[in-house]
C-alpha cells in the first residue's frame, strides 16, 4: 500500500454522523411536554431472541424490506468469479476502496472487485495489504480489535475452492461468512428431594466473558466457543478452544464431543459487537454437545472467560430472557432446547419459526 493510497484512507471519514436538524431555527420547534417512560425491562421470547440475531430481513419474510436493504449495499466480488457475490458491504466502507490498488468500485452496479490475478495467495496478499493501511491510519474503530487470526472467504467451490484470507477483525468491513464452533456442556444429576424425588435433572456448563472484551463485555456465553481459521476443521477447532477456554482436556473431547449440526444467521452489528455499528456479519456455528460427569469441571484457561457456573435449565431460560447472553450463543443454547426436547410444539407457539430460522441459508458461497 503506497503513502497515497494511505493519506486517501486517512482523510476519508467511513460515517457520517451529522444531524439533520440541528441547523433548524429555533422558533419552528415546539415544546411537548415528554411521554412517561417505562424503563422496566420486558422479558424477551424466544423469538425476540433470534430476531436480536438474525437481524438481516429476509426474502420470504418481507421482501421489500429485504430488497431495500439489499439495494442499499455494493457487492463483494473477485474478478475469478464475476457473477458470484461474497458479501454485502455498506457504501461508506465501499468509497474507501475507490481508486486504491487491486480493488474496482462500479457505482451503476454497485459492486466492489478484488482484481487481483491469481490464487488464493495472491487476494490474500491484497487484502491484507488493504486491511492493514486501513489499521495503520485507525480509519475503521472496528480493526482496534484486531487478532492476528486469518479467517477463510470460500467460492461456488466451497471448502475446496479457498478465495482469499483475511482478517478476523476486517471480516465485518467485508460482509462475508465467517465460521466458528459452539460448545454446551452439560450433566444429569439427581434432583433434590423437594423439587422431584430423586428424577434426574439436565444441568448446563455457562461462561461468562471478560469484561474488558471488546465485544459482548460481561455477557453470558456457551461452554466453549471460537471462530474456525483458516486451514482448520471445525472439530480441531473445538478441540483447541475447549483447551484454551476451559481447561478441557483434549481427550475427552475427542472421546465424549458430539457434531450436532450447524446454526446459521445473518446479523446486522449493533454498539455492543464492538466497532462501527450497521456492519453486516452472516455466520455459520458448528454446533457440539458434551456430557460431563459431576467431577468434571470448566475452569478459564484465559483471559477470556471470567468463570463458569452450573445452571438449571430453568436458570438458563430466565437468564435468556433478560437479554443475558451474547445473541449468538442465546440461538446456540435454542437448538440445544430443541434437540433435547426442552422446546417443542407444546410449550413454544413460534416453534416452526425458530426451528427454520436457527437454520438460515445465506445469498453467499459457503464451505
Amino acid at each position: 500500500m503506497d503513502a497515497l493510497s494511505l493519506a486517501k484512507i486517512r482523510n476519508l471519514s467511513p460515517f457520517d454522523s451529522s444531524d439533520p436538524t440541528a441547523d433548524q431555527p429555533e422558533e419552528h420547534l415546539q415544546e411537548v411536554p415528554p411521554a412517561p417512560i417505562d424503563n422496566t425491562p420486558k422479558p424477551k421470547t424466544n423469538l425476540d431472541l433470534i430476531n436480536d440475531c438474525d437481524s438481516f430481513p429476509q426474502y420470504t419474510s418481507d421482501p421489500s424490506l429485504y430488497l431495500k436493504h439489499v439495494n442499499t449495499y455494493y457487492l463483494l466480488r473477485v474478478a475469478a468469479h464475476p457473477d458470484t457475490t461474497l458479501g454485502y458491504i455498506l457504501p461508506s466502507v465501499a468509497e474507501v476502496f475507490r481508486g486504491l490498488p487491486h480493488w474496482e468500485l462500479d457505482d451503476a452496479d454497485r459492486i466492489l472487485t478484488l482484481t487481483v490475478e491469481g490464487g488464493q495467495e495472491a487476494r490474500s496478499t491484497a487484502v491484507a495489504a488493504t486491511t492493514a493501511a486501513m489499521r495503520a491510519t485507525n480509519h475503521f474503530a472496528v480493526l482496534k480489535g484486531w487478532r492476528n487470526e486469518l479467517y477463510p472467504v470460500y467460492g461456488p467451490g466451497g471448502k475446496q475452492d479457498l478465495l482469499f484470507s483475511i482478517e478476523r477483525a476486517a471480516s465485518p468491513l467485508f460482509g462475508v461468512v465467517t465460521y466458528g464452533v459452539h460448545m454446551t456442556a452439560f450433566t444429569r444429576a439427581k434432583k433434590t428431594q423437594d423439587v422431584g424425588g430423586g428424577e434426574e435433572e439436565l444441568r448446563i456448563w455457562v461462561g461468562r466473558r471478560a469484561r474488558n472484551k471488546q465485544t459482548y463485555g460481561g455477557m453470558l456465553d456457551n461452554t466453549v466457543a471460537g471462530g474456525i481459521a483458516t486451514g482448520e476443521i471445525p472439530f480441531e477447532s473445538l478441540v483447541r478452544e475447549a483447551a484454551e477456554e476451559a481447561s478441557l482436556p483434549e481427550a475427552l473431547v475427542r472421546e465424549k464431543g458430539r457434531a450436532c449440526g450447524v446454526v446459521t444467521y445473518f446479523s446486522i452489528r449493533g454498539e455492543q459487537a464492538g466497532g462501527e455499528t450497521g456492519l453486516l456479519q452472516p455466520e455459520c456455528q458448528y454446533v457440539y454437545d458434551l456430557e460431563l460427569d459431576g467431577n468434571t469441571v470448566p475452569k478459564p484457561s484465559d483471559d477470556e472467560v471470567e468463570g463458569f457456573h452450573l445452571w438449571s435449565v430453568n436458570e438458563v431460560k430466565e437468564a435468556m430472557r433478560r437479554g443475558e447472553f451474547k445473541p449468538n450463543c442465546a440461538l446456540v443454547l435454542l437448538d440445544f432446547f430443541v434437540r433435547h426436547g426442552i422446546l417443542t410444539e407444546e410449550n413454544e407457539k413460534d416453534y416452526v419459526e425458530i426451528v427454520s430460522r436457527l437454520h438460515r441459508r445465506f445469498e453467499f458461497p459457503t464451505r
